[in-house]
């Protein structure tokens, strides 16, 4: 970018140099800020820090406007460039809705990131699978089913059990696994009631014209896994590998928690892995980026399921940290500003395991007690998200407000590291009214 003139006759005036960090949520603001002041700047949704409890950073670190018009973004973040004297020195997004803005401002700003279409590859599971498969990738089978009829269909091809979900997704939201054709008319049609009362939610305004809203694919049992690995210029380094524990009389697809570190099957060679971690970013046109891949293990063998060009969220990041002293944060502002980014695993140590603690009923959060667990050795943290006041809405209805915060533990020989986990979380008490 071209740097701010001063007065008539004086020289340039200086340019700090930030890395944009597009759309993230105020924790994630709170958190760079804190430890790294001066490093971000931070384009802000304002319904973010309308309902944020943190701060806000100083006006020159934060820009607030409507990220859907993504035009009035590139003029506004020119005028506060040029306002408070900053240049760009890369840029980064930590979420889905945001990483197709943050490709249009890299595009325009001429910073490195993932293309447009490439973001769009990865916003639309139905054609990450169509690409995956084109390259040779095991992924399961997916169609688009803009009905309950063609739902229904698909159901009898696969021949057992199917998942529906919005192709723009993410995580557990509007997941639902279907076992015959009534449950394939249901899930649809809360699929599709779900998606209109979310129409202007930014993770689900796809503005790609050809993609389904709508999709099915083949149920794959087996165990989960999900990690952050970084590739450049045909290179690939794991970051963190960690086996996902699942809840259980949840809606399906939710993750009770996170083991880490995790191991794969001896079968499945370390450097098929790493080929296959390259291989998948590739083929959906991402050449650069720090990386999340979720996957499973079938019968030994790999099987993608969706990757997003950005680093794990949750409570991910608080496990890097504890377990390894590693800042994913940190690291993916270093990536953008294409320093140099060490990733050492010390090797020592108990495995670590995180558990996300859900509210139980619909209403107004009193009160979260924790004391049960002040004496339990195997507790390393515990980190809640909401306070009291909070309204609470179950799924499918809400599937963000039900989250409350998480728990860090070490596993010790008491059992299996999911019975423990949920050990822990019933010692918990929390009073909703």
């Amino acid at each position: 970018m071209q740097r701010p003139s001063g007065a008539a006759g004086s020289p340039p005036v200086p340019c700090k140099s930030k890395v944009l960090v597009v759309g993230t949520t105020a924790d994630y603001i709170d958190w760079i800020q804190s430890k790294y002041p001066g490093e971000g700047l931070f384009l802000t949704d304002p319904g973010v820090r309308r309902e944020a409890m943190e701060l806000p950073p100083a006006p020159a670190d934060e820009l607030q406007c409507d990220l859907t018009d993504y035009r009035r973004v590139r003029v506004r973040l020119e005028q506060h460039l040029e306002q408070y004297h900053l240049d760009l020195a890369g840029i980064a997004c930590f979420d889905c809705e945001s990483m197709e803005l943050a490709a249009v401002l890299a595009e325009h700003f001429s910073l490195r990131y993932p293309a447009v279409q490439a973001v769009r590859n990865c916003r639309d599971k139905l054609r990450t699978k169509t690409l995956w498969q084109s390259h040779g990738l095991n992924t399961p089978a997916g169609a688009p089913v803009d009905t309950a009829a063609a739902a229904v269909r698909f159901l009898g091809e696969a021949g057992g059990p199917v998942v529906l979900k919005p192709s723009s997704g993410s995580g557990s939201e509007l997941v639902f696994d279907c076992v015959d054709d009534s449950a394939c008319r249901s899930a649809h049609q809360q699929i599709h009631d779900g998606l209109r009362q979310r129409r202007c939610h930014r993770l689900y305004a796809n503005k790609d014209a050809e993609a389904a809203r709508i999709m099915a694919e083949a149920r794959v049992d087996g165990r989960e896994f999900s990690c952050d690995f970084a590739v450049d210029n045909g290179r690939v380094r794991l970051i963190r590998l960690t086996r996902k524990i699942k809840a259980r009389e949840v809606p399906f697809g939710t993750i009770l928690g996170y083991l880490l570190p995790a191991q794969l099957p001896a079968a499945i060679e370390p450097d098929i892995f790493r080929r296959t971690l390259l291989q998948s970013a590739a083929a959906l046109g991402i050449q650069r980026a720090i990386c999340m891949l979720d996957f499973m293990v079938h019968e030994d063998r790999l099987v993608l399921l969706e990757l997003a060009p950005r680093p794990g969220g949750d409570c991910l990041p608080f496990m890097l940290r504890c377990k390894y002293r590693l800042d994913i944060l940190k690291l993916q502002l270093d990536f953008a500003r294409q320093k140099a980014v060490p990733i050492e695993h010390p090797r020592n140590g108990a495995p670590l395991a995180g558990v996300r603690l859900y509210a139980e009923k619909n209403g107004t959060l009193s009160r979260i007690d924790t004391r049960a667990l002040e004496r339990d050795a195997r507790i390393q943290e515990i980190h809640l998200t909401r306070q009291p006041g909070h309204r609470i809405a179950l799924p499918p209805e809400d599937y963000d407000s039900w989250l409350l915060g998480h728990i860090l533990f070490v596993p010790d020989d008491r059992g299996p590291v999911e019975a423990q986990a949920v050990e822990i979380l019933d010692r918990v008490r929390v009073e909703v009214v």
